[in-house]
């Protein structure tokens, strides 16, 4: 009974542990949904199925434990489809997939980007909803990090980022 109970308790640990290993992606609505209930900046991660070095950021960026936990702690994490085929209101208007050749995109995407599709592309807003910055193209873990301590503590409003970057300090 004891073993049974040991391993039950061993089993349960792993799997609480295992869920904590993972960011906690919302779509954009519910991001949206609960920073209207708790602001907090929004980080979205704009992809495509297809698109290899989002493939390669999800493997070696966005699994890494540190960059997870920055992630959790301090943003609401978004996935966001750049070729999304489903509306999205915001803001009192519809986006929409929109054709283009033999694929498409989506509009929402488009407009927080100026037009300017690149994926992966990193989108940082503010708790009131406010581009900070995107950063087009693939960020390694250790680059990331730095990215995220920068717009996670506020450092953007306050300080340049070759002053932030000169004294940032890894946690990898």
């Amino acid at each position: 009974m004891r073993k049974l109970l040991f391993i039950l308790t061993i089993t349960l640990f792993t799997i609480n542990t295992k869920a904590q290993d993972t960011i906690k992606w919302l779509s954009f609505e519910e991001a949206v949904a609960l920073n209207k209930k708790t602001p907090k900046p929004i980080l979205i991660d704009v992809y495509t199925d297809w698109c290899g070095y989002c493939k390669k950021m999800d493997m070696e960026t966005y699994s890494n434990r540190t960059i997870i936990n920055v992630i959790n702690d301090n943003f609401y994490a978004v996935k966001l489809d750049g070729e999304e085929k489903e509306d999205i209101v915001y803001k009192d208007h519809t986006f929409k997939f929109q054709k283009n050749g033999r694929k498409g995109f989506h509009q929402l995407p488009a407009t927080l980007l100026n037009g300017k599709l690149s994926y992966p592309t990193t989108i940082f807003l503010t708790e009131t909803e406010e581009l900070i910055q995107s950063i087009p193209g693939y960020l390694d873990k250790k680059m990331f990090e730095k990215i995220l301590g920068y717009f996670s503590s506020n450092n953007y409003k306050n300080t340049n980022w070759k002053d932030f970057e000169k004294g940032f300090k890894s946690n990898l």
